[in-house]
């Protein structure tokens, strides 16, 4: 970058695709099945260079960002992402934030605090002020569709990498979960943290009965027992669970109001965001302050690449969902990805600036949809 700090850059052009890439198998948890991910891609021009983000959406976001956001953020400074938000913000009103319009703003201001990252030559990590040098993960899949060997695969495998904390579905079919459990904390040994997620699969008292199983399998975290639209039930369980087992939700918020209401409602022992769907690096960062003033961790949702830089900001983090299926569709989107280290870590690469990522284009362009 050539001009001076106090000199404004425009914002010259932005430009979204979308791809749908099939899963390597296929998928389900407690309440949905699906064989594929779409990946909204954003890239952001300005002086030369180019910042990318991303969110994992229907092809609906994409028209969003061509439709709207495209012009809005156009030749505002590159150097105020945050200022670019706040504007996307407002031109939304009518369209309606919550789901698909969120997810389109997050990919865009992942996409400007890329670019500004790149034309000030700084890695993510720092321009975003970083307190932790590598942002904690956990090892996430275990779909209800898997058999009990592959189950007991892809956890034991995170394990021997080094990642001691795992995390399974259940709640499709709660006879078979038994069996599920155990071939879990067989493949993984007594040592390693063993997670579960019914994405809101259960009634209230099923899921008091289930955190007692669990708790049986040593399981330490419980997600989304019931609908994370149900704050009276999870305070409830958050209340009347087992010792030694936090109750977490969160990843469908996507604006502040979400998790304001969640943090009062004491609904959970660990809040989680997702920075593809909570308006993006500026959003989450406004979701970990709200935490920070309860003195209450925060759990990073998906999307690794981008989390593992932004994590590093977040003053109570707990970790970082480290999702078979996006970590999947990242090696295949970007050069670049990082690569955990034993001990279970994401270190952002600090010689790259922004992200560290490249597009490989000729290999996303066979999913190309938008």
């Amino acid at each position: 970058m050539t001009s001076r700090a106090t000199d404004a850059v425009p914002i010259e052009d932005l430009d979204v695709a979308a791809y749908e890439i099939p899963t390597d198998a296929p998928e389900s948890d407690g309440t949905l099945t699906w064989d594929s991910t779409t990946l909204v891609l954003v890239r952001a021009h300005a002086a030369g260079r180019t910042g990318i983000g991303y969110t994992y959406a229907g092809p609906s976001a994409a028209t969003v960002v061509h439709g709207k956001l495209a012009g809005v953020v156009t030749g505002r400074d590159a150097l105020t992402p945050a200022e670019s938000w706040q504007a996307m913000q407002h031109a939304v009103r009518n369209l309606g934030k919550p789901g698909v319009v969120a997810e389109a703003i997050s990919a865009v201001d992942i996409a400007l605090w890329d670019l500004q990252a790149r034309l000030l030559d700084l890695p993510l990590a720092i321009a975003l002020g970083a307190l932790h040098a590598a942002t904690p993960i956990y090892g996430s899949g275990g779909f209800t569709s898997y058999d009990n060997d592959t189950l007991g695969r892809q956890l034991g495998g995170w394990v021997e990498a080094g990642i001691y904390r795992v995390k399974m579905k259940v709640g499709r079919d709660p006879v078979s979960d038994r069996g599920r459990l155990r071939a879990a904390r067989l493949a993984i040994g007594e040592g390693p943290q063993l997670f579960v997620d019914a994405n809101g699969a259960y009634t209230r008292k099923d899921a008091a009965k289930w955190a007692e199983i669990f708790a049986g399998f040593g399981v330490t975290w419980l997600e989304e027992p019931v609908s994370s639209d149900d704050l009276e039930g999870l305070r409830l369980l958050r209340d009347r669970g087992p010792a030694g087992m936090d109750i977490a939700a969160g990843e469908y918020g996507y604006h502040l109001p979400y998790f304001h209401h969640m943090l009062h409602a004491g609904a959970v022992d660990c809040l989680q965001a997702d920075v593809t769907r909570c308006l993006g690096i500026t959003g989450l960062l406004r979701v970990a302050a709200l935490c920070d003033a309860r003195t209450m961790d925060l759990s990073l949702h998906c999307a690794p690449q981008v989390s593992a830089q932004v994590g590093t900001a977040v003053w109570h983090l707990r970790h970082l969902e480290y999702f078979h299926d996006h970590v999947r569709i990242e090696r295949i989107a970007f050069d670049g990805t990082l690569e955990p280290e034993p001990g279970g870590l994401l270190r952002p690469d600090r010689s790259r600036p922004g992200l560290g990522l490249e597009v490989k284009h000729a290999d996303l362009e066979p999913y190309r949809v938008h």
